[in-house]
């Protein structure tokens, strides 16, 4: 079993500094998001700029991290499924900084029927990512533990599935008023938010290939 904290302290450290941008970014996701649709546009900006800031702290971090494992020779058995491991996480900043600079630039007209919904697929999406980082953490430590973890993650991302084609089919078949591509538009809207909670998913199917593979 492997033990990341035993090969190198300074790498262990180094990985949890980019975890802990990660977990700013995905609250900044969330925040930004909320304060977005309940129209606090000052709120937003922030979320935003301080998000941009973070995914650039983690992409510095991550690239410390693969300097670390290619000039040490880290793990050689495991660590090109680690640094894809990482690269996985740090999509998840990627798209959360990405859907708050789109509501920026599109800035995507919100009806007040719907705000409540929305409000729940950025709870529920944002859930799916804040559950994936602690297992992350403990595989470096304690990969038995791992799975545990990992069905919480799942769990919110079957959620915001549901919630997402419910919001879908609402929009389509309830909102009259709305004009074609203002459905398309929300539509659009509610895919991109569903992303955070998808790359979650992805980081937790990658985490189970993983301690599989150790323990072979």
């Amino acid at each position: 079993m492997i033990n990341i904290l035993k090969t190198s302290k300074s790498v262990a450290l180094t990985i949890d500094e980019f975890f802990d941008k990660i977990d700013l970014g995905i609250l900044n996701f969330k925040k930004g998001a909320n304060n977005y649709i309940n129209g606090n546009s000052a709120e937003f900006d922030q979320n935003l700029k301080t998000i941009n800031i973070l995914e650039i702290e983690a992409d510095t971090i991550k690239r410390k991290i693969e300097n670390e494992f290619y000039l040490h020779s880290l793990m050689p058995n495991y660590s090109s499924d680690i640094l894809n491991l990482i690269e996985s996480v740090d999509d998840i900043i990627d798209k959360s900084k990405d859907i708050l600079n789109q509501f920026d630039v599109e800035t995507p007209h919100m009806p007040e029927l719907i705000k409540k919904d929305y409000l729940e697929l950025v709870s529920l999406s944002s859930k799916s990512a804040e559950n994936v980082i602690p297992a992350a953490r403990i595989f470096f430590t304690s990969p038995d533990e791992v799975k545990d973890k990992i069905q919480k993650v799942l769990f919110y991302n079957r959620e915001a599935d549901v919630l997402s084609n419910n919001i879908k089919r609402k929009i389509f078949q309830e909102f009259e008023s709305l004009q074609l591509s203002e459905k398309i538009h929300l539509r659009y809207f509610t895919l991109h938010i569903e992303q955070v909670s998808d790359a979650a998913k992805i980081v937790a199917h990658l985490l189970s290939s993983l301690v599989i593979k150790i323990k072979m």
